[in-house]
């Protein structure tokens, strides 16, 4: 039998081993905890459209959905995210954050996601993942910054948000879609075991998630402002914001604000508040 009449199957790739579906729920799932259920799919168009839908059926709080592959992954701006069967983690979780925190800091959901993905992979697989803002994760690869994943918040009615994180964990540089992605096996991970990462990122979502909660959203009590300021690769450097309606604004990145917005100071000391857009990190001069 030769290579193309070899039938693909779930171990067709001996270093890409299936997530272990059973063995995570008895890791994630417990009595008075945040995650309630978790699916593991083949693969599907995107996790986030998935589980939105079944959040308007009324599905619980704490839902997680597990893709071995994403054939329409979605970033910010609605581009696209596409990755090998099983070569990362691509999933989704519906989050509920209910009457007592206001509307107005939902906006924190991306990056306290960040923040945490970030915390769960410093243990998980002992690797620095920093932040770009608002919803990029870099690693290192040969003294290089390198995207190796991002988040995407999206509302879904009565109060729902789905976040999904898409993150590249054994892409090898042949299989990087632009080369400025990265990966954790390029960035020297010291795990790359895709259950152990997973149940570390929930780990600690379920902890930073349910401090914010508590704290009714507050981004200064609850310190998640705080931490994603320490990890934010953004601020301290020269950036561009591209605006929409094709404006652009450059100058450098100095705090995210209250309401999560990035602060810009321009080079006449003018400071402003940038809620939407793409951020270019630049060289600085000299």
């Amino acid at each position: 039998m030769n290579d193309s009449d070899t039938p693909v199957s779930r171990w067709s790739d001996l270093d890409r081993p299936p997530l272990n579906a059973s063995a995570l729920r008895r890791g994630l799932i417990r009595p008075g905890g945040l995650w309630t259920s978790l699916d593991v799919v083949p693969a599907t168009g995107s996790t986030n459209t998935d589980l939105a839908g079944r959040a308007a059926a009324g599905l619980a709080e704490g839902a997680v959905l597990v893709a071995e592959e994403q054939t329409a992954g979605r970033g910010r701006l609605d581009r696209r995210w596409t990755a090998p069967a099983r070569s990362g983690l691509f999933f989704s979780v519906l989050l509920r954050p209910g009457p007592d925190v206001p509307v107005r800091h939902h906006g924190w959901l991306p990056l306290l996601t960040g923040v945490a993905v970030a915390t769960g992979l410093a243990r998980a697989a002992g690797v620095d993942t920093s932040l770009k803002w608002p919803n990029d994760l870099l690693v290192t690869v040969g003294g290089e910054e390198r995207k190796a994943g991002g988040i995407l918040a999206e509302r879904a009615g009565d109060g729902a948000v789905v976040v999904g994180i898409g993150l590249n964990v054994s892409l090898r540089e042949s299989e990087l879609p632009v080369p400025t992605a990265g990966s954790l096996a390029l960035a020297n991970a010291v795990s790359l075991d895709r259950d152990t990462l997973l149940r570390g990122v929930l780990r600690s979502l379920e902890r930073w998630y349910g401090e914010w909660r508590t704290a009714g959203g507050d981004p200064a009590l609850s310190r998640v402002q705080e931490a994603y300021a320490a990890g934010c690769a953004t601020l301290g450097r020269p950036v561009r914001a591209e605006l929409p309606g094709d404006r652009e604004l450059a100058g450098e990145a100095v705090a995210i604000d209250s309401e999560g917005r990035l602060v810009v100071r321009t080079g006449d000391g003018e400071r402003h508040a940038v809620g939407a857009g793409d951020i270019v990190h630049l060289r600085a001069a000299g």
